[in-house]
């Protein structure tokens, strides 16, 4: 029997039936579009939205806000007395500080309550894969102190690896000059992203998307080792073939304890946009206790 309420938000990037089977609750991002607001994959479909995108309507994206959490620990509140938040890193959205407004005003409300807050420090599926593994534990019966333990284990060596089909939205977003959206439209660059204890980084490029495949591959082995067992999420934006090549890479080059590809928040893809492809990751052994 669960008795820890988990809770996360769209831009973890989890599969859907993930939120059902493993009773993940979710709160959703904000995206923009012109002047209409919507709740990202709720209001709007990510095709819809990446649809909008491709008629070159420049998006913008917003965090939950306390409000938004509230209604989730009220909820929860109805089956259980303990509840954990999973929130993307603290350094690229205010959403875990809004979480954490939320706790205080309904601890405020309904006495006897446990509610933590997890910073996990990524993005996407890296934070997606620290909320998924919680959510089992938690349905295996463990304690809020083992969630809290397997938290701290998964968030220094959980790690996203993404490129971006065109360099249009990092540039529009302010992540990169002019001078080099220019220089790596014309020369087919694909800029490497990732994370660094919640801070966004450049780890490099390539000429071409399989080169930049094949970079990611090489960035992986250098923290697990070419076949080195992992946990491996494709994470994408409408674009199912890229997804399976590089897939199929990975699983190729590391053994996959699990292999997932799954469908990017159209909030994170505001900043990189359709055709965008990625990788998170983490050591399988970083379950054990």
């Amino acid at each position: 029997m669960n008795n820890i309420a988990v809770i996360a938000d769209s831009c973890a990037s989890l599969p859907d039936s993930f939120y059902d089977e493993y009773r993940i609750a979710w709160v959703p991002y904000y995206v923009h579009l012109g002047t209409n607001q919507y709740r990202d994959h709720v209001d709007i479909t990510r095709d819809e939205f990446l649809g909008h995108m491709r008629e070159g309507i420049v998006p913008k994206s917003a965090n939950p806000g306390p409000a938004d959490y509230v209604a989730k620990l009220q909820e929860a509140a109805g089956r259980t007395r303990q509840m954990i938040i999973y929130c993307m890193t603290s350094l690229g959205s205010g959403a875990y500080q809004a979480a954490l407004l939320a706790k205080e005003m309904v601890s405020s409300e309904i006495s006897g309550l446990r509610i933590e807050v997890v910073d996990t420090r990524n993005v996407s599926m890296g934070q997606g894969w620290i909320a998924l593994e919680g959510a089992r534990l938690a349905l295996a019966g463990a304690s809020m102190e083992q969630l809290l333990a397997l938290a701290q284990r998964m968030i220094p060596v959980t790690r996203m690896l993404q490129t971006a089909d065109t360099l249009r939205y990092l540039y529009l977003g302010g992540r990169i000059g002019r001078a080099k959206h220019l220089v790596g439209s014309v020369l087919n660059l694909k800029p490497i992203i990732s994370m660094d204890d919640g801070v966004i980084v450049a780890l490099g490029q390539a000429r071409g998307r399989l080169a930049t495949y094949r970079k990611m591959i090489d960035l992986i082995a250098e923290k697990v080792g070419l076949g080195g067992r992992i946990k491996s999420a494709i994470v994408h934006a409408a674009d199912p073939d890229a997804a399976q090549t590089l897939r199929q890479m990975v699983e190729k080059a590391f053994d996959c304890a699990e292999s997932l590809t799954t469908d990017l928040s159209s909030a994170l893809a505001t900043h990189t946009g359709p055709g965008t492809v990625g990788v998170c990751y983490f050591p399988a052994s970083a379950l054990e206790a």
